[in-house]
């Protein structure tokens, strides 16, 4: 259902740098390009993630309470890409751990450059 999801940023040299290295730890890259917009995905069919100069040209801010959430298939993938991004001038919002009340769902949070919210998760379903 979601093809990508867009981000504002008021730096897009800095903001592709970062994504750039950070989604190239997971093997997404950049499938989609202009002057004012970069966006990455795994391959064309799956859904990712952009940045852009807000279109109206005012700054871009950071929605209260939005989030993107990338999906790895592992914890230790999971802690490696948080630590990615920290090593990359990203913010915690939370270290990798388990998180609420769904068994097996693992989570960090981190803050882009621009001040949006991501976080990294892996939900390890229960075996039958």
């Amino acid at each position: 259902m979601i093809g990508y999801v867009t981000l504002g940023t008021n730096n897009l040299e800095k903001a592709v740098a970062f994504y750039d290295a950070l989604f190239g730890t997971i093997g997404a890259g950049r499938f989609l390009e202009t002057e004012q917009f970069v966006a990455w995905a795994p391959s064309m069919d799956q859904p990712g993630v952009s940045v852009t100069k807000p279109f109206d040209g005012k700054p871009a801010t950071v929605g209260n309470g939005t989030m993107v959430a990338i999906m790895l298939d592992s914890t230790d993938k999971v802690d490696a890409f948080y630590q990615k991004a920290i090593e990359l001038g990203a913010s915690c919002e939370g270290k990798p751990g388990p998180r609420g009340e769904m068994a097996g769902f693992y989570a960090g949070y981190f803050r882009d450059l621009d001040g949006n919210k991501l976080n990294a998760f892996h939900v390890e379903m229960p075996s039958s």
